[in-house]
């Protein structure tokens, strides 16, 4: 799955970068411990979620989907925290 980027540049989507931005938005919030494991899971998600769409996906369509399902997994609080790290 391609990416395009906020600069225009299109790249391969990385789970890594993924998992990393959601364990940073759930540093600091014991109530909702996310494992490494958990966030790849949700990463794998958001690939799944997004490939179905057979197209060049944004980075905030991407953003929206970790954002989605963070909700939907009960994850409330990274949520929050994540739509104000991706800002």
């Amino acid at each position: 799955m391609k990416i395009t980027k906020r600069n225009g540049n299109v790249v391969i989507y990385d789970d890594e970068k993924v998992v990393n931005s959601i364990l940073k938005a759930n540093a600091g919030i014991a109530m909702e411990e996310i494992s490494e494991k958990a966030a790849a899971a949700l990463a794998g998600d958001v690939f799944t979620r997004l490939t179905a769409r057979d197209a060049i996906i944004s980075t905030g369509e991407v953003r929206d989907c970790v954002y989605a399902l963070l909700l939907e997994k009960g994850y409330l609080q990274t949520a929050k925290q994540y739509m104000e790290y991706k800002k």
